[in-house]
């Protein structure tokens, strides 16, 4: 006989928005819907997120932490091997752009949200910053010399792809992505390449 594991309200509601939130936005979303949805009342919800702002906190909490297990995966995979942990990490972009149609979750909150001081903007603004920087030293191990700005050019890529994808659909810009970010990490390791000469 399986064991069957209930799945506790706060977990739910969080996969409820999560789903929600990522089809509709934030704004697109109400309580009772999400709540509908979890399986849960209004009550509920509100007794494990004393607000809609609380509950799209841990939504963002939830991508960062999924963002954080990524990376884990890509060091697992290949140890002492930075090379072949950035291309992994180029293929799981690459994956990101062609089989999601509705963009970076994180951006997509972003958007949405006019505070500048709302935590969960806040938290989006660092967690972009701290993707950018691990992708800059990951960019470093694997032997490029100016892994920030290649770091950079890369983010912009990815973010510009995810975008190119949602609006120009598969076959627009976004399905170059691989092919432009490979080439983009030739030309840097070609120019570092020219200057130790």
């Amino acid at each position: 006989m399986p064991v069957v594991v209930a799945v506790r309200p706060r977990e739910r509601i969080i996969a409820a928005a999560r789903e929600l939130f990522h089809r509709h936005g934030i704004r697109g979303v109400g309580v009772d819907t999400i709540a509908d949805a979890a399986g849960t009342n209004k009550m509920t919800l509100y007794r494990h997120f004393g607000s809609k702002d609380d509950l799209i906190l841990a939504y963002v909490q939830t991508i960062a932490a999924e963002g954080d297990r990524i990376w884990q995966e890509i060091t697992h995979d290949h140890p002492d091997d930075p090379q072949a942990q950035l291309d992994d990490w180029l293929e799981r972009a690459a994956d990101c752009v062609s089989e999601d149609g509705r963009g970076c979750d994180l951006a997509n909150v972003a958007v949405e949200l006019t505070e500048d001081d709302h935590p969960a903007r806040r938290l989006i603004e660092q967690l972009k910053i701290d993707f950018r920087n691990r992708l800059a030293a990951l960019c470093q191990a694997a032997g490029v010399a100016q892994s920030g700005e290649l770091a950079d050019t890369l983010t912009l890529l990815l973010e510009g792809a995810r975008v190119s994808r949602m609006t120009t659909g598969r076959k627009g810009p976004s399905a170059e992505f691989m092919h432009t970010a490979r080439s983009i990490i030739q030309a840097f390791k070609a120019k570092a390449k020219a200057k130790r000469k």
